[in-house]
């Protein structure tokens, strides 16, 4: 069993503020920070740091020898990873707010130029039994998706940032479709009718998470920890890729909620983005301070 992600690597520029700017508004920010983002690259540290085997799949520029050696420190395989000449690492400018919001603008660079034929061609050691994570910040869902559904491996789509075309195009070959409340909001808008999926995954932030099971219509409940909350920025990457390290693992759905949603309540005291997510051994210990 392994996890295969396609997904973005971003360097991550953070500035912390008091406030988000309004329109037109020029604020000095407080402190300034870099690191390691992306949403592809966040859940692939996140799968990683849960205990999953996990092979990243995706593109950087020919530069940024850090990037990838943070990704192999956190236990990520980045063999499938492109180095692009012509292209930079996609980057993300993070404004950060005292209540822990965030507004971000993402520069795709290399993620989104990224050759369908090398992907496919790194998905042929795909198993049955393994896991396809895809998202929106790479091109290549549809045939890295059709590739897995072929092999019969699990599909499971982040359908972030949201984008309806993008999901049109991919659902037919997906297992398990995730976003949060307001992504499903603007789903069940554009797309009437029954979903062609097994489960829907809905993040509801401080609300918690819900699984709905398509095929037998239960839905599975698992309520928020209650955290002080230091930075948001990659909590639902970080639930994602623990998501899918518990099913990788063997969990049924209520305990891969629960993992995932420690993992995130956890995530989200610490500053940062990838480098701030946490390892099992943690998630582990901060359950067990948690009621049954």
């Amino acid at each position: 069993m392994a996890i295969w992600n396609l997904g973005s690597i971003n360097i991550d520029h953070v500035y912390h503020l008091d406030s988000l700017p309004r329109p037109g508004e020029t604020l000095a920010s407080r402190a300034y920070a870099q690191g390691l983002g992306g949403k592809g690259a966040n859940q692939s540290i996140a799968a990683a740091r849960a205990g999953a085997v996990t092979h990243h799949l995706g593109a950087m520029g020919a530069g940024d020898p850090w990037v990838a050696e943070r990704m192999a420190a956190a236990g990520v395989d980045g063999t499938g990873i492109a180095r692009l000449a012509g292209e930079v690492t996609g980057h993300a400018v993070i404004l950060l707010d005292r209540d822990a919001e965030n507004a971000i603008v993402i520069h795709p660079g290399a993620n989104r130029a990224l050759d369908e034929g090398a992907l496919a061609r790194s998905l042929s050691a795909m198993g049955p039994a393994d896991t396809l994570l895809i998202q929106n910040e790479t091109n290549g869902q549809v045939a890295a998706a059709q590739a897995a559904q072929a092999r019969g491996a699990r599909v499971i789509y982040s359908a972030a940032p949201f984008d309806l075309d993008a999901v049109r195009a991919v659902l037919a070959h997906v297992t398990i479709l995730a976003m949060n409340a307001g992504e499903a909001q603007q789903l069940f808008a554009g797309v009437p009718g029954d979903l062609p999926v097994q489960g829907l995954l809905i993040t509801r932030g401080s609300e918690g998470a819900e699984y709905r099971d398509l095929a037998t219509g239960q839905v599975h409940h698992q309520p928020a920890f209650r955290v002080a909350p230091v930075d948001t920025t990659a909590a639902g990457d970080t639930f994602a890729g623990y998501f899918a390290a518990g099913l990788d693992g063997g969990a049924d759905i209520p305990a891969a909620l629960r993992l995932a949603s420690a993992a995130a309540a956890l995530k989200v005291t610490r500053a940062g983005a990838g480098d701030a997510i946490p390892t099992r051994a943690e998630v582990e210990a901060f359950l067990a301070g948690q009621p049954a």
